[in-house]
């Protein structure tokens, strides 16, 4: 039996866990938190980082493994590539995938290749950052660079709120490193979604609109996307193309992809983001619903040798989100309250991490989520309206420390 070692059982990593023992693969996972609930669906697993590429290499030569996968997780795909490329096993090329995991490295890169790219720079301190202000047009967007899901990411009008802002993106990066890019005005939603590549040529991709707070919560933090992308199919081409430039100039492979893309205001296409992974918040999941593709068996087949030919491209048929489940405000969770018709009409899956106790956090960025709801409309002016009004549809219910 074929062995595949999967670098994280959390949550939301159980589906990819889960499709792998349906293939038949003996299957091993390792993080470091023994408690996570996907590696009780595993034949095996250790108490290894997935950070930690030596220790994951040296846990893979040792149980022989075929395959080796990080599933939705940025910081563990550099691992993936690295183990991949050591044991000769099917990956893709552990330089650029580091590339596609550090934003100052793929805005170098973006740029150095012709790439539409905003001004931006990567930076240790907030006094090399503030020295070299001059460079930029305002407002910036400051990042960790090496963070996903909002964490960290702030708007900045003026020099004088850069400072608070780089302490907020160091305290989100592991490498203690950040970006400063200027803010790029977009035309419409930004696109967000997941493709497929099979031996470099990309054959799958699937967009969605992006949904980031405008009030109640901060500003530019990612609450959800639905589907299918309101783009003109001109348009859809036009980011195919350029992704596919992108996928054959850092020479990947067979590769799963998250993608964030903005179209500014002249129809020019920037890529934000190439996450060499699966998306987070249930995306796979989503794009299933919506166009019958299961992104995550090609994703497991494909990292596993097997014949991946069949996937093709697909439209959405129907309207569907995927959308946080977050707290307005901080205390202990109670509950989620859902209005009733729409529990009864749209639900489609509650994906919640949080048990009642459990202290919440006001939502501020993505760590705050405690999980992800998926839904369905009839129409994509009734999904326009609910995403449009969230909280008439559902609550979360906290009890606050001083009650």
């Amino acid at each position: 039996m074929k062995k595949i070692l999967m670098l994280g059982g959390a949550r939301q990593q159980i589906p990819a866990i889960q499709c792998a023992k349906d293939l038949g693969y003996h299957v091993i996972t390792c993080d470091y938190l023994p408690e996570n609930p996907g590696h009780k669906l595993a034949d095996e697993y250790y108490n290894v980082s997935t950070t930690d590429i030596e220790g994951v290499l040296q846990l893979a030569k040792e149980k022989e493994i075929d395959g080796i996968v990080a599933y939705a997780s940025d910081p563990a795909a550099p691992t993936a590539a690295y183990v991949a490329e050591k044991m000769g096993l099917i990956g893709n090329p552990y330089k650029s995938v580091n590339i596609l995991t550090q934003k100052d490295l793929f805005r170098a890169f973006l740029k150095n290749n012709g790439f539409n790219v905003p001004t931006a720079c990567g930076y240790d301190s907030y006094e090399e950052a503030y020295a070299d202000m001059d460079r930029y047009k305002m407002p910036v967007m400051v990042k960790p660079v090496d963070s996903s899901g909002s964490k960290g990411v702030v708007k900045v009008y003026d020099k004088s709120g850069l400072k608070e802002a780089v302490k907020e993106a160091l305290s989100y990066s592991r490498k203690k490193r950040f970006i400063v890019e200027e803010f790029i005005v977009k035309k419409g939603y930004q696109v967000s979604g997941d493709g497929f590549s099979v031996d470099g040529k990309l054959v799958f991709t699937s967009y969605g609109n992006e949904l980031y707070s405008s009030n109640g919560t901060r500003e530019y933090v990612a609450l959800g996307e639905f589907w299918p992308s309101l783009l003109s199919k001109e348009m859809k081409d036009k980011i195919d193309n350029e992704l596919q430039k992108l996928i054959t100039a850092l020479g990947m492979k067979t590769c799963a992809y998250n993608i964030e893309v903005i179209i500014d205001q002249n129809d020019n296409v920037f890529i934000l983001e190439l996450g060499p992974r699966n998306g987070g918040s249930y995306i796979p999941q989503l794009i299933k619903y919506a166009t019958g593709v299961d992104l995550v068996k090609y994703t497991i087949m494909g990292y596993m040798g097997e014949d991946c030919s069949e996937l093709t491209m697909a439209e959405s048929n129907g309207y569907y989100s995927n959308y946080m489940i977050y707290s307005t405000e901080s205390g202990r969770f109670k509950d989620i309250n859902f209005e009733r018709r729409f529990k009864e009409k749209n639900l489609l899956n509650v994906y919640c991490t949080a048990e009642a106790g459990d202290y919440v956090h006001e939502y501020q960025n993505t760590s705050h989520s405690l999980g992800t709801i998926i839904f369905k409309a009839d129409s994509m002016q009734e999904m326009i309206d609910i995403t449009n009004n969230m909280s008439q549809y559902y609550k979360v219910e906290v009890e606050n420390e001083h009650d």
